[in-house]
């Protein structure tokens, strides 16, 4: 049992405050509702702005640019990010440079890592092939040949596959799964925007019929577990993300029910009001303990396999729930284009179906508890 405290250390807390700061600064919603009509999305100053703090690369290795930090420090970022629905690649980025830390050998750390964790590259992860979002599911095949590894299948649901300047694909050779690192401008290799519920995070199809160096296989056997493990990482930074949002859902309905005034007082004051922003409340507290606990025993196997699907559906029905109570609380002017509740509740409607759905996550923790 990993021995969890449910508090950020001082430096934590620093992070967290230093960083929301920023943000305060950089992100515009406005411009981000701009992005919301593209496929592409991608707010530059923010990610630009993260990468000048370090926080791309915040948990390689320092010898490849990045601050060996634990994964609860990570956590602390994607719960601010969360607060403000940021259109930047930073979840695709860090999948992309997990599986390839955990994959490639030496030469190949060197060769992509740097370049990844200061922000210059944008990288993503491509596992799934289907709308099930299972990636034991691979049917994309990869086959030697004297020119290098012609690889041939299609890519489903890629996020930030758009803006990706390198993709680590999973593929099969013989019985075993490998992965790939491929440059989405080679020949053979079509990546396509697809519409998305949620397009600060825009997703694409790729599909592969190229050939790419025999270098370019990252140098894991047999990858299947490190996939899974990529996944639960992200699975967990989404989590905090959910947290974030949530949590700012929360304050903005508070806020308005104290300053929105019917019938001579103030809307907060009612019955109705009072016990669905409680509800609120209790939601996203129930689902910051649950997040923070994952995030803590993301590398304990054990406790992993348990957490990480707690963490997955707790935190998703946390977050779709208050998204959807603070436009209850906002009423009429929480439809409108102009107010931000909306860009809140496509996120975690979005978040709630990325990288394989809650029911998924119920099924795996039924299966990890003996159910």
């Amino acid at each position: 049992m990993v021995d969890v405290t449910f508090r950020r250390t001082d430096e934590q807390g620093m992070l967290a405050s230093t960083l929301r700061e920023l943000l305060g600064t950089t992100v515009d919603m406005d411009r981000t509702r701009d992005l919301s009509l593209t496929t592409d999305a991608f707010d530059r100053p923010v990610w630009d702005a993260l990468a000048g703090m370090g926080l791309v690369g915040l948990p390689l290795a320092e010898e490849f640019g990045g601050a060996d930090s634990p994964f609860t420090d990570l956590a602390v970022v994607f719960e601010e990010l969360g607060r403000v629905v940021a259109a930047v690649p930073l979840l695709s980025t860090m999948m992309a440079a997990d599986a390839i830390a955990r994959g490639g050998d030496d030469e190949q750390r060197a060769r992509w890592l740097p370049d990844l964790a200061s922000g210059q590259v944008v990288g993503t992860f491509a596992p799934f092939e289907s709308a099930h979002a299972d990636a034991t599911r691979v049917e994309t095949t990869a086959e030697e040949t004297e020119h290098g590894w012609r690889l041939a299948g299609t890519k489903r649901f890629v996020t930030d596959g758009p803006n990706a300047d390198v993709l680590v694909v999973t593929a099969t050779v013989g019985d075993v799964v490998s992965l790939f690192v491929v440059d989405p401008d080679s020949a053979g290799v079509h990546v396509e925007a697809v519409p998305s519920l949620d397009p600060t995070r825009p997703l694409a199809d790729v599909v592969l019929d190229t050939i790419v160096p025999v270098g370019d296989r990252l140098a894991v056997h047999d990858a299947a577990d490190l996939v899974s493990d990529v996944l639960d990482r992200a699975a967990v930074a989404i989590a905090a993300e959910q947290v974030g949002g949530a949590q700012r859902c929360l304050e903005m309905a508070v806020e308005y029910a104290k300053t929105r005034f019917q019938f001579g007082r103030a809307i907060g004051s009612f019955q109705a009001v009072k016990h669905r922003c409680a509800d609120m409340l209790v939601a996203v507290e129930h689902a910051r303990s649950v997040a923070w606990h994952a995030a803590a025993a993301i590398d304990d196997p054990g406790e992993a396999a348990v957490m990480v699907p707690v963490a997955r559906s707790v935190c998703s029905d946390a977050y779709v729930q208050v998204a959807g109570d603070a436009i209850q609380v906002f009423g009429g002017i929480g439809f409108t284009w102009e107010h931000d509740a909306h860009l809140y509740l496509k996120r975690a409607k979005a978040d709630s179906l990325i990288l394989g759905s809650v029911g998924s996550a119920r099924d795996r923790l039924a299966s990890a508890i003996g159910v």
